[in-house]
């Protein structure tokens, strides 16, 4: 970063346009094809995953007009179903969105999906690891149930990408998000990225005419020329600083594998509901995640009525202890995010042992009135 800023931006200034940064993003979107199975012209990098998944589901929606319903779960990150919600209501009056049931809180079986799709069925919207839980849908099985039913499917990757291995052309998805926040290390506000199956490409149109999705932007003509391949989804001007944040995160994550990565957190994540069982289910928590390692992604969510006060004593802690960062999701979540990549065995034992310390000696209860507005 200090390479970026010092010498390409302090003085190379827009030279560096031409010498590093236009292809930037479709570097990097090489590598992300790599992780989650799709092929180098089938990813885009750039906006956010919000951004991204609106255009996609609009255009999905767009081309299907004579189907009607679109579907989702309770259990899909809010801001997917506020999207879905506001197309509704801005451009898709006739659509009506319908929801499949979760009946432990956890997970959604495939014979809800089966009772719900229908031919009617426009667009199925899901997350590959749901957000709060991290059951995973069998996404191959799913991406079969849509297309025997001539729907598509909208996957968010957002807490899969970088922690289980992901075959999107193997699968057969149609269109699929995710962020290169979390197991991608691209920090916080990093870009997020798109992908479109290649046989869907021209078929599919970006709802937001721009000036990085036209075929020759550089030409600065007056009418829109959309671009033919996937950069028709693109919209603005590349983040430079985030995407050469990015370059390492993903280099380290290619070098160490996805099905290294994947070994090792299926690993911790049974050593981790080992020591929940024994050390914190007798102080009042309960598992609110798939107890089956293969139905869960890498974080494992613990229960408990103060879990928002615990959360908050583990991150701030006395000047003497080590602070140890989970998070917090309502109503009484504690999330344990496994980073294969970096964390221990030991670091997990180490955060049990603090969460016991916080409830038995009653750390918690100073914080019990107070509310931070990131949780």
């Amino acid at each position: 970063m200090h390479g970026v800023i010092q010498e390409e931006w302090g003085n190379r200034l827009i030279r560096s346009w031409n010498e590093k940064w236009i292809d930037l993003s479709k570097k990097h979107a090489a590598k992300i094809a790599k992780i989650v199975g799709a092929r180098d012209d089938e990813i885009f990098i750039g906006d956010s995953t919000s951004l991204n998944l609106y255009k996609l589901a609009f255009a999905a929606l767009k081309w299907h007009q004579g189907k009607h319903e679109i579907l989702t779960d309770r259990l899909n990150f809010p801001t997917d179903i506020y999207v879905l919600q506001g197309l509704i209501q801005e451009h898709f009056q006739k659509h009506s969105l319908h929801y499949l049931e979760s009946q432990d809180g956890i997970s959604t079986t495939l014979k809800e999906i089966e009772s719900k799709i229908s031919k009617n069925t426009s667009l199925l919207s899901l997350s590959h690891v749901t957000y709060k839980s991290a059951f995973m849908y069998d996404m191959k099985k799913v991406n079969q149930m849509a297309r025997s039913n001539g729907s598509m499917v909208l996957w968010d990757l957002s807490h899969a990408v970088g922690a289980v291995p992901i075959e999107l052309n193997k699968w057969h998805s149609d269109l699929a998000v995710g962020c290169t926040y979390k197991y991608l290390n691209g920090g916080p506000g990093a870009p997020a990225f798109l992908y479109v199956k290649k046989e869907l490409q021209e078929t599919l149109h970006n709802p937001i005419w721009s000036w990085f999705a036209h075929q020759k932007p550089f030409d600065f003509a007056s009418d829109f020329e959309a671009a033919s391949d996937i950069q028709k989804f693109a919209i603005g001007t590349p983040s430079i600083l985030s995407l050469s944040a990015m370059k390492h995160g993903l280099k380290i994550t290619t070098e160490a594998g996805l099905l290294n990565l994947r070994k090792k957190s299926i690993q911790q994540g049974v050593f981790l509901m080992e020591m929940i069982a024994h050390f914190l289910i007798p102080l009042g928590f309960t598992i609110a995640s798939p107890t089956n390692a293969e139905q869960r992604g890498s974080h494992i969510s613990i229960q408990h009525p103060k879990a928002y006060a615990i959360n908050r004593a583990m991150i701030d802690p006395p000047s003497n202890t080590k602070a140890i960062i989970p998070d917090f999701r309502p109503p009484n979540n504690i999330r344990l995010g496994i980073a294969p990549l970096y964390n221990s065995y030991f670091d997990l034992f180490e955060s049990i042992q603090r969460i016991m310390q916080i409830v038995v000696e009653k750390e918690f209860e100073k914080f019990e009135n107070v509310k931070n507005i990131v949780p």
